[in-house]
């Protein structure tokens, strides 16, 4: 082979290993997405949440409306509520605490409260039920806390 037909075929053969590696890397790692949990028991939709708009999420209750009742929400516990992207935690009896459930690693949504900790999925970021702080990374910021009125009759909502 002459020199210029091998540099040739030597470029075409660098651009192309080239051209797989890029593709590879934005498959594995691009975007906000994030590696899908493996199907859980309890059947929790993990799908990674979209930004959130300015205005009044689709699917958030209005001002009064519902989400859940004081006594739907264990002490040292919590619900997640996967359509308004929120969850609500009991850390203590009668102190009640709001919370996105948009992790703020690459933004899945978080999917259960237990042992005093609202979990998320995707790389298993932990946070406090009390104040939404990291307590297991790989997140680096904490839950960002929503307003929420508590009524007499036992009703919780967005405040």
């Amino acid at each position: 082979m002459s020199d210029l037909t091998h540099t040739a075929r030597r470029t075409v053969l660098t651009i192309g290993a080239a051209a797989l590696t890029s593709g590879a890397i934005t498959a594995c790692g691009g975007g906000s997405g994030e590696k899908a949990p493996q199907s859980e028991a309890s059947g929790a939709d993990t799908a990674p949440a979209s930004p959130a708009p300015a205005s009044s999420e689709a699917g958030a209750p209005a001002a009064d409306e519902a989400l859940t009742k004081k006594a739907d929400v264990p002490v040292g516990g919590g619900k997640v509520f996967k359509e308004e992207k929120v969850v609500v935690t009991q850390p203590k009896a009668g102190t009640f605490k709001c919370f996105t459930a948009v992790c703020p690693h690459q933004g899945c949504l978080v999917n259960k409260v237990e042992n005093g900790t609202i979990d998320c999925p995707c790389h298993d970021s932990k946070f406090a039920i009390a104040d939404g702080a990291v307590t297991k990374g790989p997140a680096t910021k904490g839950l960002a806390e929503k307003k929420i009125k508590v009524a007499a009759d036992g009703n919780i909502s967005l405040a």
